[in-house]
């Protein structure tokens, strides 16, 4: 069995289909700023790996304490997990259970992969909501971390709301386009 789907029949493809029209356009783009977001998370991680190891030095060597490196860390992390989760959703990269994908027909299979969709979509929308309320909430109230550093948190969930959104502009398009298509079969 699959951990992902990529080979199973009906299942959707790693590389999306190249559509004409609006849904082309978008989907186009979204790949552009998709994969200009994992080049920006893929600086992130190596920014954080750094950052902690400078922290490890630091407090080993130098026996100095360090205020900012562990959150820093976080925020880049954070950042960098929920920014590409619409680049993983756009390769159906995400965990999927498939025990069921080789007694189904192909068109059970798409059916399944649809209803995914749109019950991910739904998860992903009302945690994005939350998200955003987060955010005006923390900036608002002009909340920070209970650190010594204090950053503000509406960084982290700014970023965070940004991620689920963008997350489901593309869980929405995938269903607009599987829908598209099960039109014209």
């Amino acid at each position: 069995m699959s951990a992902h789907g990529f080979e199973l029949p009906g299942a959707a493809s790693a590389a999306p289909e190249r559509l004409g029209g609006v849904l082309g356009a978008a989907q186009r783009a979204l790949a552009v700023l998709n994969k200009t977001i994992v080049v920006l998370a893929s600086i992130a991680l190596i920014a954080a790996s750094l950052i902690l190891s400078y922290s490890v030095v630091v407090r080993y060597y130098f026996k100095a304490a360090t205020y900012w490196q562990d959150e820093a860390a976080v925020f880049l992390l954070v950042g960098a997990t929920f920014l590409t989760a619409a680049y993983v959703q756009s390769r159906r990269g995400h965990v999927a259970i498939d025990a069921a994908v080789g007694f189904l027909s192909p068109a059970a299979n798409r059916i399944r992969l649809l209803a995914v969709d749109v019950v991910s979509f739904l998860f992903c929308a009302f945690f994005s909501w939350k998200s955003w309320t987060l955010f005006h909430e923390a900036w608002e109230d002009g909340q920070v971390t209970s650190s010594t550093w204090g950053p503000p948190l509406w960084i982290p969930y700014a970023v965070m709301a940004a991620g689920m959104s963008l997350l489901c502009v593309q869980i929405a398009l995938q269903i607009l386009i599987a829908s598209r298509n099960s039109e014209r079969a």
